[in-house]
Formats: structure tokens, C-alpha cells, sequence
């Protein structure tokens, strides 16, 4: 099932890092790797897998369908995307390190084992259309201008009842 796929790859990403596990399928062999939280270090990683493997698909995991890493990965026409939520991949963690205790170097490892033994269950991500796109924003920003106004109104209130505290 993995032949369709030059490369599948487990990342826990983190606001300043990434943790990368990866199997090169031709070989087998089993890769590690930290990456910086930098769009050109993504870039440059990924480029230089899809040199190593020309005309061959590559297979993402994360634990995310949004961010930084979907966007950086996202423009790569050879890079399929599967998010896993990351409730499943806790308790998929919990089922082999009960403990609890989190590990960004094993998640990814986990997340490769996902994909390698559940990629059928998975769903490949797909971009939104761009009206969805663009309707999602719209929506984030009237959701954003509400909050402000709510918070602005609060804030008068509190001001005004102050204020008449001082009236009497």
C-alpha cells in the first residue's frame, strides 16, 4: 500500500520547531530530523526530499488541517496532507505509552505509524475552494470586529458605572 508514496512522513509541529519521522519507502530506511519553525527551512526541506524521489508523491501527518506548516506544505502539488485531530493522536499515544506524558519526538513517530498502518482510515486534506476561502476570512473578521465591540462596550459600561458611583 505504501508504493504510491516515495516518502511518509509523522510531524508534531510546535510553535518554534518541528519534529520529523519519516520512511523512505524505496529503502525502508527510517529518518529523524528537528526542523526550525522558518518557511524556508520547511521549503527547503521538503524540496530537497522531492529531489531525492523526482516524480514520486510524498505523504504528510499532523495534527493539524491550519497553520503555518499546512501553508508551508500546502503549495507543493506532490505533498498529500493528513490531519489527524489531535485527540486521536493522544489516545493513540496512550495506547502504547500510558503514561500520558507527552513527547514531541514520539509523536511524530507515532504519526508515522498512523499513516503507515491506517492511512486507509485517513482523510487527505483538500484546500477549501477559494469562495470558501474567502468566506472563512470574512467570517474571522466579522467574528473578531464583534469582540472588539463587545469588549469596547464592556469596557464603557464598567466606566460609566464608575463614574455615577461618584454622582451620589
Amino acid at each position: 500500500m505504501n508504493e504510491e508514496y516515495a516518502v511518509l512522513v509523522g510531524l508534531d509541529w510546535a510553535d518554534q520547531k518541528h519534529d520529523l519521522c519519516w520512511r523512505d519507502t524505496t529503502t525502508g530506511q527510517l529518518h529523524t530530523e528537528l526542523l526550525e519553525q522558518r518557511p524556508e527551512r520547511i521549503n527547503a526541506w521538503i524540496a530537497a526530499l522531492l529531489a531525492q524521489h523526482p516524480g514520486r508523491r510524498i505523504a504528510v501527518c499532523l495534527e493539524q488541517s491550519r497553520g503555518a506548516v499546512v501553508y508551508a506544505l500546502m503549495g507543493y502539488a506532490e505533498v498529500d496532507l493528513y490531519p489527524v485531530n489531535p485527540v486521536t493522536l493522544a489516545d493513540y499515544r496512550n495506547a502504547f505509552h500510558p503514561s500520558g506524558a507527552k513527547d514531541d519526538p514520539r509523536d511524530a513517530a507515532l504519526a508515522l505509524d498512523l499513516l503507515e498502518r491506517h492511512r486507509e482510515r485517513l482523510k487527505v486534506w483538500r484546500p477549501d475552494s477559494e469562495p470558501t476561502r474567502l468566506l472563512r476570512s470574512l467570517c474571522e473578521d466579522r467574528r473578531k470586529v464583534v469582540d472588539a465591540r463587545s469588549a469596547l462596550c464592556n469596557s464603557l459600561r464598567a466606566r460609566l458605572k464608575s463614574l455615577s458611583d461618584f454622582a451620589y
